[in-house]
């Protein structure tokens, strides 16, 4: 063989290796992301012709497809659609138009997917029709049917984790919506709903337990504050701070004061445990200049702020913001000021406690399952990271133990359980209040962990509470998740 013909071997084999190297690449790398493409026409077309996987809750179906009598051959249609919504979202092929898990897991719900090749190949030997695959959340029905009941009238939001494994065991977001209204294949009725949705002020689109307007988590944040003093390992429970009954903020002019206006119990000090149980503002001010801007992102950081979480579906990142002056650092002590929060973050942080310090991702998923009930794909518990020792998370938790047990947050008692909790009522110039709480029950052998946000003051305007209206929610779904 010449010089010249082994270089146009050699250049010829080069070319077929990039040539099989990129159709490799685009009917396997890239199989799901083309399928997937609102653009591709055909892989649309296709799937209108496959039975939609359902969504399934404690092995009932809370979204499913029946036959109809239109070019899209199949409905979807939602159970207790309002309650399940902040999850499932909607699907319409008429509007090619998905939310929620119905977006997320479409791959899988329509049958279009890469996964689904096998099936396709079986379909076209035995002459049945394909069914997409089905997805079996992590929720637990009790638990969201309780979140929901309990919001009911109320602008907010409950997020439920199952702290050793990071599952989401409910996800509720009030007010809602029917997702069935725009499932509906009349292109125009869908659209004149989500109009109205869209005009609507109290924003039932929003997903407030995982996007939407964030809020200031209020002194729900003080747990954080109160957990990057501990690992520090300058601070302790014990540890000492002034008690004024009033605060000037560093380089400023201006005041804070406690809740009810006085002193943080009697003594001229009061100790950063009794802050935590009484939910104090000032001593966590003053503690959250001497640990500095820095120290307290990092440990917010920890917990999985200013990240976003895809459960599968796409958290907002939670905001602890960079170069805080002291002023602002101290407002971030008592949750105020320009740190904002999902339910979902606060939710991880009070996991991340109740887990001996380390926090898990969240998941909404357990397994995707085929049309013979076999497991496709389950999905895994993972670690977010370790936030603190076990030793710093015990002391984090017993200060959240008294303060439902004789503190602020006694609105979350229940007889028999030692629940560890940290209400929130946060500030917001001179409009209603927003009002948190998060915690963990069992304290000894937490089971689930759960924040609740209220907007609008919960319809009291100033007067209400974290703790007269936040806490029972979570009491409730903390009761569903316990059997009791």
């Amino acid at each position: 063989m010449t010089k010249q013909l082994r270089r146009l071997s050699i250049v010829m084999l080069f070319m077929f290796l990039s040539l099989f190297v990129a159709t490799s690449w685009i009917q396997v790398v890239e199989a799901d992301n083309l399928g997937q493409n609102q653009n591709n026409r055909r892989t649309l077309l296709d799937s209108y012709e496959i039975q939609r996987g359902s969504i399934i809750v404690d092995d009932v179906a809370i979204a499913s497809s029946v036959p109809s009598d239109d070019r899209y051959q199949f409905q979807r249609v939602y159970t207790d659609a309002a309650m399940w919504e902040p999850v499932t979202g909607y699907f319409n092929p008429a509007l090619q138009s998905a939310t929620g898990i119905e977006r997320a897991l479409n791959a899988d719900l329509s049958g279009t997917g890469s996964s689904a090749f096998f099936a396709e190949i079986e379909r076209i030997l035995s002459g049945q029709p394909q069914t997409g695959f089905s997805v079996e959340l992590s929720l637990n029905t009790a638990a969201q049917q309780a979140a929901y009941d309990a919001l009911q009238g109320l602008q907010g939001a409950v997020v439920a984790i199952e702290p050793k494994t990071g599952r989401i065991l409910a996800m509720t977001s009030t007010p809602g919506f029917d997702t069935n209204a725009l499932a509906t294949h009349d292109a125009d009725a869908a659209n004149a709903t989500y109009d109205q949705l869209v005009d609507d002020p109290l924003k039932p689109l929003s997903n407030r337990a995982i996007a939407g307007d964030l809020n200031p988590p209020g002194s729900t944040f003080k747990l954080v504050v109160a957990a990057a003093a501990y690992a520090s390992g300058e601070w302790t429970p014990d540890s000492t701070l002034p008690n004024p009954a009033r605060y000037t903020l560093p380089q400023s002019s201006n005041t804070v004061s406690n809740a009810w206006g006085g002193t943080c119990g009697p003594g001229e000090t009061v100790t950063i445990s009794e802050a935590l149980r009484l939910s104090c503002n000032i001593p966590m001010a003053q503690l959250a200049v001497q640990l500095g801007d820095d120290r307290i992102r990092e440990m917010a950081e920890k917990f999985g702020f200013n990240r976003s979480f895809a459960t599968p579906l796409e958290s907002t990142p939670s905001s602890y913001p960079r170069g805080l002056n002291d002023p602002q650092t101290a407002l971030t002590g008592f949750g105020q000021g320009q740190v904002t929060a999902t339910p979902l973050q606060i939710a991880m942080v009070a996991a991340g406690i109740a887990n001996d310090g380390v926090v898990m991702n969240p998941r909404l998923v357990d397994t995707v399952i085929g049309i013979d009930l076999s497991v496709i794909r389950a999905y895994e518990d993972t670690e977010y990271g370790r936030a603190l020792e076990a030793s710093v998370a015990d002391q984090v938790a017993s200060s959240m133990v008294a303060s439902v047990s004789n503190g602020a947050a006694q609105g979350a008692r229940i007889d028999g359980v030692d629940v560890a909790g940290k209400t929130g009522t946060t500030e917001n110039d001179d409009n209603p209040y927003t009002l948190w709480f998060t915690g963990f029950a069992p304290a000894d052998d937490p089971q689930v962990a759960v924040a609740v946000l209220v907007e609008d003051g919960g319809g009291q305007g100033q007067s209400g509470s974290g703790d007269t209206i936040a806490a029972p929610i979570a009491k409730k779904v903390i009761e569903a998740v316990l059997g009791r």
